[in-house]
């Protein structure tokens, strides 16, 4: 009867919102008593004491707090009341008393320097392996990942005292600690390099001009690549990089012609031109290739590169397109290494590539032959993504999407355009908490938005806090689009919806997997509960884009560390659950479980319904067998996928053994990966590709953390 009348109590109290509550924050909020009783059970559960104890407590506790008149209906009040009610057991009584101050002891212990410090030169992959781009053996990179513990630690002192709560019990995760709030920095970006190659730009002490020839174009893009990564944490796309540097191919060519009028005979001139000209494409954009992939920036790594290309139809435009592609199959130094960056992002259209009559259909076979090769390029549908974000650009970075923005006089602007950073929410452990209950998991995810929100209004803030000299590449020499002076606000850029912010969510498989079990993606009702959640989000970001001016953004997190974190977190407080979070990883945003084997088609109409409500930032990627042979088996699927998705990825075997000659896919072990022939991993006589997230990465060479590690040896191919 006890049980009865306390969960009856709970019922009224939560859901018919029979009373509020005034938090710290000053907020009044719906009185949800659920809160209370998951409190109690994991602190009896930690004293370990009888749980038949909960339900009196349950009844006396909110029979107490409804007889209380409404202004002293406190969070400080209620906390009084648990104590008093639970003082007969000491243990529990003093772990309520001291919850605060726990918590500020975990804060503390977070930022023990010297314990972090040691941890990172203990090779604790946590810390050491987060970012699979950085070689945690380097001195530089080494550097950056200590300046990285001291601005998370700084970083957390910063945050709104709630955020940082939240962010260290893992609730949320503030993406980047260790480079903001600590610095105001920004995250991804389109860098405008049709406005710095026209007009010129500074870095340090050399003013740079127009360059004069496609090489000198190449180099000053790659230098201005080198600053920009320098000054952001995030990664940097250069979009259309055919269409940008082909007025400086004409430049070449013109140069030829002349040189042809003195020395060549008439009839061979335009040819002679031709030919010197399209060499000397080519060399330019390996140089391109090899200087990304040379360059470290002042954090320790290779700057996160993307590069678009694919519309343009000219000669110049055609002739860099193929460059590209084949300096990719070409790979890089003696062993033809396949390069990791940039990542390579080809458009499709219909009436440019599509089909076997229009014009650079022979470019769509060369990159399809790429892909079967190298993996990239990624692949964006050019009239999907006009559907999805409103207008065609490339993605910042990997995946982060801008959405349509159009200036004072009407034009559609892209390029020299930000994110401001990543807030992602532990969607699973809102399921794991709610007991399968779905209405409780709509309450908990609620509170969580709001949550988000005032972390995602931090950051915004923390931004707007720096001044034009603080990165001048970008605020004044033409990155972001509009040149600032010394005393402009930085804001002249991010307001009105220039800039975007994003809410991230992982794992929707587990969430959904809590409610309607493991294997519930062909359950059109399991289905609509996770696409309900994207949908709340994208009605969320929404009205925050209208109620403060910047553009909210729903983003499928690419969870690179974080599908290891979240889950590490949650088994250590919900235990080894099947299917969530016994696998060590959850699932990436709205991915297909990787331990099943749909066909690509399945697969790809599965995912196709969530970037609808997710175009802040997302990809799909189908994994295959060997696929150097079957060039056609891609193309199907990338015709297929033409109407259906915006961003498609490849994932294929393309490991190699430089000891034996294997090719193919090497056996995943727990150290990495090794040759199943001779079972050599060691990095030097061998390369191993894998898709790190948005990324390619070389796991043998950059190890990745354990989850990620993980989540790869499980996937399956799909067929």
């Amino acid at each position: 009867m006890a049980l009865q009348a306390t969960e009856n109590a709970i019922i009224r109290a939560s859901l018919n919102n029979e009373s509020t509550i005034l938090k710290r924050s000053g907020q009044h909020v719906g009185f949800d008593f659920r809160h209370v009783r998951y409190l109690l059970e994991s602190l009896t559960k930690k004293a370990q004491l009888d749980t038949g104890l909960i339900d009196p407590w349950c009844v006396e506790i909110l029979q107490t707090f409804n007889g209380l008149e409404p202004e002293k209906k406190t969070t400080a009040e209620l906390k009084q009341i648990l104590i008093n009610v639970t003082n007969s057991y000491p243990e529990i009584a003093n772990l309520i008393q001291t919850y605060d101050h726990n918590f500020e002891h975990t804060l503390h212990e977070q930022q023990d320097l010297d314990q972090l410090v040691y941890r990172l030169h203990q090779k604790d992959q946590t810390i050491a392996n987060e970012n699979a781009n950085k070689d945690s053996n380097i001195f530089n990179t080494q550097r950056d990942l200590t300046a990285g513990l001291v601005g998370k630690t700084t970083g957390l002192k910063l945050l709104p005292k709630a955020v940082a709560k939240a962010h260290l019990k893992g609730d949320l995760h503030y993406h980047d600690l260790d480079y903001h709030p600590y610095a105001p920095m920004t995250n991804c970006c389109l860098i405008d390099f049709e406005e710095m190659l026209s007009h010129g730009f500074k870095i340090g002490n050399a003013e740079v001009e127009s360059p004069h020839s496609i090489q000198t174009a190449t180099a000053q893009i790659s230098q201005i690549i080198a600053n920009v990564a320098s000054s952001q944490y995030g990664g940097c796309s250069v979009d259309r990089i055919d269409e940008l540097l082909a007025p400086f191919a004409k430049k070449n060519y013109d140069k030829n012609l002349e040189l042809a009028q003195e020395w060549v005979a008439k009839a061979d001139r335009t040819q002679f031109a031709k030919e010197r000209t399209k060499k000397e494409i080519y060399d330019a954009m390996q140089s391109l290739e090899y200087e990304i992939n040379t360059l470290f920036t002042s954090n320790g790594q290779t700057p996160f590169t993307s590069v678009g290309f694919g519309l343009g139809t000219n000669w110049f435009e055609r002739e860099i397109q193929k460059a590209i592609l084949k300096i990719r199959i070409e790979g890089l130094g003696i062993e033809k290494r396949t390069a990791i960056f940039p990542k390579l992002i080809f458009t499709i259209k219909k009436g440019i590539n599509f089909t076997p009559t229009d014009p650079n259909y022979d470019i769509k076979q060369l990159a399809l032959t790429c892909s079967t090769r190298r993996m990239y390029p990624d692949i964006l549908n050019y009239d999907k993504i006009v559907e999805l974000t409103g207008s065609f650009k490339v993605p910042m970075g990997c995946r982060s999407f801008l959405q349509s923005f159009k200036d004072q006089d009407g034009n559609e602007i892209t390029s020299g355009r930000m994110n401001l950073g990543v807030v992602t929410l532990n969607l699973p452990r809102l399921a794991l908490r709610s007991q399968q209950d779905q209405a409780y998991f709509w309450q908990l995810f609620e509170d969580k938005l709001e949550l988000a929100k005032e972390a995602l209004c931090y950051r915004i803030a923390r931004c707007k806090e720096a001044v034009p000299k603080n990165a001048p590449i970008l605020y004044q020499s033409g990155a972001f689009g509009i040149r600032l002076s010394d005393t402009q606000a930085v804001d002249e850029v991010f307001k009105n919806k220039r800039a975007t912010i994003s809410l991230g969510y992982i794992g929707l498989y587990e969430v959904a997997t809590v409610f309607y079990g493991p294997d519930w993606e062909q359950n059109p009702k399991a289905k609509q509960f996770t696409l309900d959640i994207v949908k709340k989000m994208d009605r969320a970001t929404t009205l925050w884009s209208e109620q403060y001016g910047y553009h909210f953004s729903v983003y499928a997190t690419p969870s690179e560390s974080l599908t290891d974190r979240f889950c590490r977190l949650d088994q250590e407080r919900f235990g080894l659950v099947p299917s969530i979070t016994d696998k060590a990883y959850y699932t990436n945003s709205f991915h297909y479980d990787v331990r099943k084997q749909p066909t690509p088609f399945e697969k790809l109409d599965f995912e196709k319904d969530y970037p609808v409500y997710s175009s802040g930032g997302f990809i799909h990627y189908c994994e295959y067998p060997i696929l150097k042979h079957n060039p056609k088996a891609l193309e199907a699927v990338w015709d297929y996928a033409y109407s259906r998705v915006g961003y498609l990825g490849t994932n294929t075997p393309i490991d190699r053994c430089f000891a034996c000659g294997f090719e193919g896919e090497f056996a995943p072990t727990e150290r990495g990966f090794e040759c199943p022939t001779c079972h050599n991993h060691d990095p030097k006589k061998c390369e191993v590709v894998k898709r790190t997230c948005g990324y390619l990465g070389n796991p043998q060479a950059r190890p990745m953390v354990h989850g990620r590690h993980k989540e790869i040896t499980a996937r399956k191919k799909h067929v």
